[in-house]
């Protein structure tokens, strides 16, 4: 062993650190960080460690709304402050058993017999969670109920997932999440399913399930049409941390995946990651990369890698998780920060014929997450080169992949677990969750609310606005077509001809609007008509 190898190998033993309660291990000797560094970090660690624990108790951790954050008592109602919120959790929890079992059962069924599918309308943490538990630990031969989900506004989309259910609409169970009910791309996914039940001559009412707020209006809809059942969500819980609620929980249940165990890995890992001490808890080994890797500034991208197609959803999951709870205009005292961490992601060893080449060579903007799963499958595995399997050849890209990126200054991250169980995936999560928090805390960011995403809303709801108003002008006058600016002046709203041009292309391009475009010369010439 030469020189350089054997410190590599030194540094590794020292930066290897195994967390067996929690079924995963972490390795950050690749990040190069020099020896004194978390020493130098323990003030602002401190601090964070201070504002976790008042977390937990309940402290309002969103000024915005005036709520608490407790996504970390789902996993353990004990620690919520409120003893009506642990009976809540402990309530809801035994619901989804009983209501997945009856399913199971036959006890609730569809009008073409026993539920076999089940068609999830949700969108960002109302699907994003489910979807990566789905994929995770589902598989077709075990599966009581397959997944399938409107995730998006898209009707050619949903187009899609229709046509895949059309013949199974009677035993396809849907389930609609929205804590507001107002959720746009939520509310259009429940009305196109409406639609498909009603041409189907099927109640949809009698194939549905509400997972909404209190008083919301999806929960007055569903209690109005007697909908099968409604589960909570709780005003403490945001969108991106809820996945151990009713909003993971039932789809994992229903698809017949073990959430005692998703829900015993989340416990586990937040107890490691309760401690005060940075080198015996992994959540706060994760925030202090990431603020070394990015200068606490989010100087540098996290490229999520799973060597693990069950894996390959998780950094979807994460690019919500973190970018949302990090992405803020201004700290904790208004101060403009511009905060946040760009999050991308494929899967091993897939990356080695995509982006891995920049990765190695082009800029060094980034720094590596690798996901290392040792088991290769339930099954035995079959030779492929004399005492070599596939598992072998995934597990040698992802060590080449890790070396070949160290040796040319990139730095990496490796979390490995032994197979992916329900256990260890809710360990994964509980852990992102409590270092997005960390991390939170050293840069001084409320994690737990997202003026951008609302910013977003408005803006989207404005042109809604007018594009109804562009409708009703074209339809007082039809046949006479007008140009965008014609019809911005008109409306009162020069200033908004880009906006009125890019409403018109959308509606002449589908021509169940009733609107035609005559092409002029240039784009500024073309004329829309009714």
């Amino acid at each position: 062993m030469n020189e350089s190898t054997q410190l590599l190998w030194e540094r590794y033993q020292k930066y290897y650190f195994e967390f067996r309660s929690a079924g995963l291990a972490l390795d950050v000797s690749r990040m190069s960080f020099g020896d004194d560094y978390f020493a130098r970090m323990q003030p602002l660690m401190k601090t964070a460690f201070e504002a976790m624990t008042r977390l937990e108790k309940g402290d309002i951790a969103n000024p915005d709304e005036k709520r608490k954050v407790g996504h970390y008592w789902l996993r353990n109602p004990g620690l919520a402050p409120d003893a009506s919120d642990r009976t809540a959790i402990e309530t809801t929890v035994a619901s989804v058993k009983e209501f997945a079992a009856k399913v199971h059962s036959g006890g609730i069924r569809g009008s073409g017999g026993v539920f076999n599918h089940l068609l999830l309308i949700g969108i960002g943490g109302s699907a994003l969670g489910p979807l990566f538990v789905s994929s995770a630990l589902g598989h077709p031969n075990t599966d009581k109920l397959k997944l399938h989900a409107f995730d998006n506004t898209d009707p050619d989309g949903m187009d899609r997932v229709l046509a895949e259910l059309a013949p199974f609409l009677g035993e396809t169970l849907c389930l609609v999440i929205s804590k507001s009910g107002g959720t746009k791309e939520t509310r259009n996914g429940m009305l196109e399913a409406q639609e498909a039940y009603r041409k189907a001559g099927l109640d949809f009412s009698r194939h549905t399930v509400a997972i909404t707020g209190k008083g919301s209006e999806l929960e007055k809809l569903a209690l109005a049409d007697k909908w099968l059942q409604i589960f909570p969500m709780w005003d403490w819980v945001g969108g991106r941390t809820s996945e151990l609620s009713a909003v993971g929980l039932l789809p994992a249940a229903l698809q017949g995946i073990d959430i005692d165990q998703l829900l015993a890995g989340a416990k586990a890992c937040d107890e490691l990651t309760r401690v005060h001490v940075v080198e015996t808890n992994p959540a706060a080994l994760l925030s202090l990369m990431w603020y070394y890797s990015g200068n606490g500034k989010g100087d540098k991208a996290m490229i999520v890698l799973p060597y693990k197609d069950r894996l390959e959803l998780f950094s979807k999951y994460l690019q919500q998780l973190i970018m949302e709870s990090l992405g803020k205009e201004l700290d904790a005292s208004r101060k403009k920060v511009n905060q946040g961490i760009s999050v991308f992601g494929n899967k091993g060893s897939s990356d080695q014929h995509s982006y891995i080449q920049q990765l190695r060579d082009g800029l060094n903007n980034f720094f590596v997450t690798f996901i290392r799963v040792l088991k290769d499958r339930q099954s035995t595995s079959i030779a492929v080169d004399p005492d070599v399997t596939t598992g072998d050849y995934l597990d040698g890209f992802f060590q080449g992949t890790r070396r070949a990126l160290f040796e040319n200054g990139r730095e990496s991250i490796t979390i490995t677990i032994q197979e992916v169980t329900p256990f260890t995936v809710g360990s994964l999560i509980a852990l992102f969750e409590r270092a997005v928090g960390l991390y939170a805390s050293l840069i001084n960011i409320n994690a737990y609310h997202q003026p951008g995403v609302e910013a977003g809303k408005k803006a989207a709801n404005s042109v809604i606005d007018l594009q109804i108003k562009i409708l009703q002008a074209l339809k007082k006058q039809p046949g006479s077509g007008m140009t965008a600016a014609e019809i911005a002046k008109q409306l009162g709203q020069p200033d908004e001809v880009e906006t009125v041009f890019l409403i018109c292309e959308h509606l002449a391009a589908n021509p169940d609007r009733g609107i035609k475009r005559v092409d002029g010369q240039v784009i500024s010439e073309h004329r829309y008509q009714c």
